[in-house]
């Protein structure tokens, strides 16, 4: 049930391989497996047990056992948070040897995964332990013949989705505010990246989780995924990837109108006025959409320049890119951008360059493959000018290291470019007029606005998005309410 394995940085662990339910790890009910491949080399890291539907319906039943038993039923919310806390230590302790396995699994460099990722898991979980005896309710004065009262109580079984460009971080997000509420969880990873996750079931165990109140699966989803969202004894569905996933979650979950939260697609927009600061504005501009080798459902990719400062910015982000976007071995310490997860996206991001290309835009900058000793999915950081709001590369979510960056005359049109999308999630703008900052940020139709930077997330403050950027909230304590629910209690005492 588990491999010893050894990364390019000589690190060594022993991996697990099996579905972890009810605190154990176990195969798949058919011994189904998916092989991990390592998307610099193209190489198989190994293969993982996929969970089937007779799979799920163990770890949902586990999941229900473990809501209703006292082992954790019972617990405080104070010893709850002790529970996060202790996970969250743990991940501290082993932070090395989970970043090794991210960057293997996912491509990320490694110093990102150390510095940035897991940091990130360990803040969002202390966080929400320390919101596990603070979650409270209310006395409410309905007069003097009741008294009125509520309780927050949570859901029951969570069906969690997450997907491959932050296994280890989009897990935190969900898990914390699950556990803090008293939920139990059935977890189904990304079958692209199921490594880091595997390893942390270990250490959930450690940290003294009770049996099934936290269960990992594998496996592809369309079946275990499907199974997951459309099991009755699943209570709610909390999923983060692409918007058309999401709709059909949105129609599986309605069938039992299981409450639901989610995290959907992008294409956000970042607005460079000319009084801006145009070195600050290239900075984060680079940052916003180059990060995490553009995979990032919130990334600025569409950059809207005002004409006055547009050769002049589009000249210092080029310089940007080409200062800071280093492709390379995502062992390598001076590595900025690893490669595409897999294959498979590699080929789709390839695919927008072409469209780009065949309606009309310039390649700045990039717009080639960049492999490393002749493998790996690798892509040139890419920069479109010359871009039209009508192209594919201007509407679509393309979830890559590929920029568009159009012009624009007034506010008024610049506010109608960054509106003029189906989606909803980020945005941003710079400015050294606060006025004007304040007054874009409000018309703007994002569930999240930055000012003088981009995409610089933070665990205390909501996350999420409007229109088909998704439905509710996470991160913060706005992230509870999706994981309780508000019970009434009405106490007659007049007569």
């Amino acid at each position: 049930m588990e491999v010893e394995l050894t990364a390019p940085n000589g690190k060594k662990w022993s991996q697990p391989l099996g579905l972890f339910i009810n605190n154990e790890f176990v195969k798949s009910s058919n011994e189904q497996k998916i092989a991990s491949i390592n998307p610099a080399t193209e190489e198989e890291i190994c293969s993982v047990f996929a969970a089937t539907s007779s799979d799920v319906d163990s770890a949902v039943a586990a999941a229900r056992k473990a809501f209703k038993d006292p082992s954790w039923k019972s617990l405080s919310g104070t010893e709850r948070g002790a529970l996060l806390t202790k996970l969250a230590d743990l991940l501290a302790e082993h932070a090395e040897t989970l970043a090794t396995i991210e960057c293997l699994d996912n491509g990320k460099p490694y110093s990102v995964a150390l510095n940035e990722n897991v940091p990130e898991v360990v803040n969002v979980l202390k966080y929400y332990a320390g919101y596990a005896d603070k979650n409270f309710g209310q006395v409410i004065d309905a007069g003097p013949a009741k008294f009125a009262y509520t309780l927050k109580e949570p859901l029951g079984v969570c069906g969690q989705i997450i997907p491959w460009n932050y296994p280890l971080d989009m897990a935190a997000w969900k898990l914390g505010p699950a556990l803090c509420c008293g939920n139990t969880v059935v977890l189904k990873l990304a079958e692209q990246t199921p490594l880091s996750m595997l390893y942390v079931a270990r250490l959930i165990k450690e940290a003294g989780f009770p049996p099934g109140v936290v269960n990992l699966i594998n496996g592809h989803g369309r079946e275990a995924g499907t199974a997951l969202v459309q099991h009755p004894q699943v209570d709610k569905v909390a999923f983060t990837g692409s918007t058309a996933t999401g709709k059909e979650i949105m129609k599986m979950a309605s069938a039992t109108m299981k409450n639901i939260t989610l995290e959907t697609g992008g294409k956000s927009p970042l607005i460079v006025f000319e009084d801006a600061d145009l070195d600050l504005a290239a900075k984060w501009s680079h940052i916003g959409i180059m990060s995490n080798q553009g995979q990032i459902c919130t990334a600025t990719s569409r950059i809207l320049v005002q004409k006055k400062v547009y050769d002049d910015f589009i000249r210092r982000f080029k310089a940007k890119v080409e200062e800071i976007s280093v492709v390379g071995d995502p062992f390598e310490e001076n590595t900025f951008q690893g490669p595409q997860v897999t294959k498979a996206q590699y080929d789709r991001v390839l695919s927008y360059i072409k469209s780009g290309q065949e309606e009309g835009a310039t390649i700045a900058l990039g717009g080639k493959p960049a492999p490393q000793k002749g493998k790996g999915f690798f892509i040139a950081p890419t920069v479109f000018t010359d871009v039209k709001p009508s192209m594919k590369i201007f509407r679509e979510e393309i979830f890559g290291p590929c920029v568009a960056v159009v012009q624009f005359e007034t506010e008024e049109e610049a506010i109608e470019l960054a509106n003029d999308t189906t989606y909803g999630l980020g945005s941003a703008l710079f400015t050294k007029d606060l006025v004007r900052a304040h007054r874009v940020a409000r018309e703007i139709e994002a569930g999240m606005v930055w000012i003088n930077s981009s995409n610089d997330s933070d665990f205390r403050i909501p996350f999420g998005g409007v229109k088909q950027s998704g439905i509710g909230r996470e991160l913060g304590e706005a992230g509870l309410a999706p994981y309780c629910n508000t019970k009434a209690i009405h106490v007659n005492i007049g007569e």
